[in-house]
């Protein structure tokens, strides 16, 4: 049977997948979109016709990455991501898992990016441009990274970045960046490639996430027209790329532990009874404040766990430069950055300053605290004086000798 006349629940009940599996992934990903459920017949109808008018192409090409982002999706616990998105998109080509090696795999992109005029493909990028050494620090196929990069996004319908170092370069740019990593949407600006390039910051990306925008631009576009939904997708991204339904609010808003924070419960050191209730880990190094990101929600596996829920701080891996930013992930937050650039205002902070005097106040006093050399690109803060109410709770809970 040929695979143009094999309907979409044919496939999934080939895979193992039933037709409640597939309505339960509809469902969480309306919730994802912040849509009511509802939707979940549309959402369902649309992805049907999707693969049953013809697969979108895709390809998934790698830039310097560990390729956590690849290992987070195929390795998905629950069977949406690999049976379900992969059923309505047509992968003609994946760098890291593709059957086809060599010649053969570099035909198969070729081959789809010939094809672009009839078939938009969508261009899924994962880790930092690397552009050191005229971007010889990279070389695929025999050539530098960057000429398939080159090569391959002014046809695309769109760009997704998969995770921070796709995003903005990542722990790949963390100081001094001897490889000259940075983001696809900044080296495609600097290139004059105008593309659209939607953002999903992590380490690793979540599966869901990369769904909802797959998911968004079937729903959003017009029946088999790629690129009215990539335009509707487009129209629905924050001031940094990114969907503002997945990014609309912080780690903290949503954690579990948030309501020791409200009653100042906290764990100071590791391994003492604070840690065992399950007390706030703000004071040893989480950045849920400052993150913005839907992890407690979404989190991995089926849902089975997160990085608080395994017991360690949120190290703040969806914010911009978050190595050097965040670092050290075990130490208070105190670093404050602006956009891609090194030593200024975290956008994030920066657009809920907006919304009162409290959060000026808190960035002026960044301010002061960057004039007086306390933060920045070249300055520490690991040896500043412990506050009195800190050291007090830190030696009631052991930490103190």
């Amino acid at each position: 049977m040929g695979s143009e006349n094999v309907s979409l629940y044919e496939r999934l009940s080939a895979r193992g997948v039933s037709r409640r599996d597939f309505m339960k992934f509809c469902g969480a990903t309306a919730a994802t979109l912040g849509l009511s459920s509802t939707f979940v017949p549309t959402i369902a109808a649309k992805i049907a016709g999707a693969v049953e008018s013809g697969l979108t192409p895709a390809l998934w090409i790698n830039g310097g990455a560990c390729t956590g982002c690849t290992e987070s999706i195929a390795q998905a616990a629950y069977t949406n991501v690999a049976d379900i998105v992969l059923d309505f998109l047509s992968l003609n080509g994946m760098e890291t898992i593709s059957m086809a090696t060599g010649e053969y795999a570099e035909q198969a992109i070729e081959a789809t990016y010939e094809a672009a005029s009839e078939r938009p493909y969508i261009l899924l990028y994962e880790g930092a441009v690397m552009t050191g050494l005229g971007g010889n620090v990279l070389r695929v196929a025999g050539v530098p990274q960057t000429d398939h990069l080159d090569h391959l996004a002014p046809k695309a319908a769109v760009v997704i970045a998969m995770g921070s170092c796709a995003v903005d370069g990542g722990w790949v740019i963390a100081h001094p960046n001897p490889a000259g990593g940075m983001g696809v949407q900044e080296y495609l600006k600097k290139k004059g490639i105008d593309t659209p390039v939607v953002n999903l910051p992590g380490c690793p990306v979540n599966p869901e996430e990369l769904v909802a925008v797959v998911v968004q631009a079937l729903l959003l576009g017009s029946d088999g027209d790629l690129q009215s939904g990539v335009k509707a997708v487009k129209d629905s991204l924050d001031s940094q790329n990114r969907p503002g339904y997945l990014y609309n609010a912080t780690i903290h808003d949503s954690c579990p532990r948030r309501g020791h924070f409200e009653n100042g419960e906290f764990v100071y050191k590791f391994g003492t009874e604070a840690e065992a209730k399950n007390w706030c880990l703000y004071p040893v190094g989480c950045k849920g404040p400052q993150t913005y990101r839907l992890c407690p929600m979404l989190r991995w596996n089926d849902s089975q766990s997160w990085c608080v829920d395994s017991g360690g701080p949120c190290i703040g891996c969806a914010s911009f430069n978050w190595v050097d930013n965040n670092a050290p992930f075990r130490g208070r937050f105190r670093q404050v950055g602006i956009g891609l650039t090194e030593g200024g205002l975290n956008p994030a902070s920066t657009a809920a300053a907006i919304g009162g005097v409290a959060a000026v106040a808190l960035v002026a006093h960044g301010f002061g605290m960057k004039a007086a050399g306390r933060i920045g690109p070249n300055a520490t803060l690991k040896n500043e004086p412990m506050k009195e109410h800190d050291a007090k709770r830190l030696k009631k809970q052991g930490g103190a000798k």
